[in-house]
């Protein structure tokens, strides 16, 4: 086993001499290669522990979209690289609880002009965070289930034959509504600003959540946008009761503050949640977190990991940053599946191309 890992460590690091392209493409086959060794068939495997040695993510990510011309995006991420293996189970489920979001993503060419026209490129596609981190965790191997309150109008139709495609499952109540839409604008200089309608998601309801959909659930995933706002609020703590890990990531300084930082804080500390993942300004907003691993996340300069084992900074792994927006998503999918190598292996191919879903 040693020799394994260090034969893999040694792998990683020759990747890094490697151009973009060459990275992502082995850094590809290496997910393969985890999902068929351990893969037998007609079993389900023993879900690894959870390690506490955990990495940090890069820069770039963000709701999904139609593929950009070649020349706009870095190699494209392994999406269909969900190895569906006949009858092969390499874990249990992670269920992400928030919003299916129509997203739409502009990328300019240069500043605003006012009262004329300003020129750049659009994506639209299914986003939402908790909808990204689902579809994240399906492209690198994992169980994912996504669970929330849609809208069955069109939007919302497509939206989720979109999720499932990526191998998605969906679970939640569904209804005679509007579906939200997210418009988030990215600058030449990688700054970005996010306009949200969140629609019929926060409209979710504790009577209207089925136990029945958190079945073979390992970890259940709640945003921060999933906290701040009932019912949501209380169906996020009454789904966080019956799962048995449970992990937050803080979302957004806009999103805590609208709930109330003291609200916001009783919220997490009822979660109980084993891991967080929070950016500089979310933790330093929130303060003292009571998890078992914080995860600080710094953008272009990786990471920080606090946990009982210490204080570890991680760097981030060298991109072409494409799209900035939604960086974290693919990083917590990947951390939550088997920590540090392969959360900043997603963000990589994440940052890489615009949109933030694989």
């Amino acid at each position: 086993m040693a020799e394994r890992r260090s034969t893999q460590s040694a792998f990683r690091r020759a990747l890094l001499t490697q151009p973009l392209a060459a990275r992502l493409a082995l850094d590809e086959l290496l997910v393969a290669r985890r999902l068929l060794e351990r893969c037998q068939a007609g079993r389900r495997l023993p879900l690894p522990r959870p390690r506490t040695h955990l990495h940090a993510p890069r820069r770039g990510q963000a709701g999904d979209a139609p593929d950009e011309p070649a020349e706009e995006e870095g190699p494209e991420p392994l999406a269909t690289l969900a190895v569906h293996v006949t009858d092969c189970r390499v874990r249990g489920v992670i269920c992400t609880l928030g919003d299916l979001l129509l997203d739409v993503i502009v990328r300019l060419d240069g500043p605003i002009a006012q009262d004329t026209d300003t020129y750049g490129r659009t994506r639209v596609g299914a986003g939402g965070q908790a909808a990204n981190v689902a579809a994240w965790v399906a492209a690198l191997g994992g169980g994912a289930r996504f669970l929330g309150k849609r809208a069955r109008d069109p939007a919302g139709r497509i939206l989720a034959e979109e999720l499932r495609a990526r191998g998605v499952e969906l679970a939640g109540p569904e209804v005679e509504s509007a579906t939200g839409t997210v418009v988030s604008v990215a600058t030449p200089d990688g700054a970005r600003t996010m306009l949200s309608d969140r629609g019929v998601s926060t409209g979710f309801a504790p009577e209207e959540l089925d136990s029945a959909w958190l079945d073979g659930c390992e970890w259940l995933h709640v945003p921060g946008y999933s906290l701040v706002r009932s019912p949501l609020r209380e169906t996020a703590l009454a789904t966080a009761a019956l799962a048995p890990r449970v992990s937050v990531d803080l979302s957004s300084t806009a999103a805590i503050e609208e709930a109330g930082l003291e609200r916001f804080r009783e919220t997490l500390a009822s979660l109980a949640p084993r891991i967080v993942f929070a950016n500089e300004a979310e933790a330093e907003l929130v303060g003292r977190i009571d998890a078992e691993t914080v995860v600080v996340k710094r953008g272009a300069l990786g990471c920080v990991v606090l946990s009982a084992e210490g204080r570890d900074e991680l760097p981030a792994v060298p991109a072409v940053v494409v799209d900035s927006t939604g960086a974290g998503d693919a990083f917590a999918a990947g951390f939550l599946l088997e920590g540090p190598e392969l959360a900043l292996d997603a963000a990589a191919r994440c940052v890489a191309k615009m949109g933030a879903m694989p």
